[in-house]
């Protein structure tokens, strides 16, 4: 999503999966409350957040606080690597020093709504590109956040 990235393997992620995954028991129940829209600040009900929110620059805003697309790559990047330690334990592969970034891009659709897109930045430094690939793809189908936003935006996976 940046201009001149330089990756040593790029793949684009478009499934057409009828595959259901909806979550057969729920375990978890995260609860936040956003006050003011992206002018004002979120909270979780345990109180763990408590985040000023403000439209970035590029929007139109003063960017004095954070906003919802680094709270979804913050969320994404986090729930992707777990599904990556998952798979790679399940497999006995070693992923030391192994990180995900995520990039969150925002902007009009065709329906006078908006859209946003990802690219996410996978770097596993011990594992050879085409066992890195396998991995990947693998962790691509565990993660929820992979699921509930399959064939809905453009997911874009990088390996470097």
């Amino acid at each position: 999503m940046t201009e001149g990235a330089a990756v040593d393997t790029v793949s684009t992620i478009h499934t057409a999966d009828t595959v259901d995954t909806r979550p057969t028991k729920i375990m978890y129940v995260a609860e936040a409350t956003a006050h003011g829209g992206r002018d004002g600040y979120v909270t979780s009900q345990d109180g763990q957040i408590e985040l000023k929110v403000a439209m970035p620059p590029q929007l139109g805003g003063d960017g004095n606080g954070t906003n919802p697309e680094q709270l979804f790559a913050a969320g994404y990047s986090s729930c992707f690597h777990n599904a990556l330690i998952l798979v790679g334990k399940r497999a006995g592969l070693d992923l030391t020093g192994s990180t995900v970034a995520a990039k969150v891009g925002i902007g009009p659709n065709t329906t006078q709504g908006y859209g946003l897109a990802v690219a996410l930045s996978v770097s596993l430094p011990v594992l050879d590109a085409a066992v890195a690939a396998r991995l990947v793809d693998a962790a691509h189908q565990v993660c929820p956040y992979s699921n509930a936003t399959r064939g809905n935006i453009d997911v874009t996976i990088l390996l470097g």
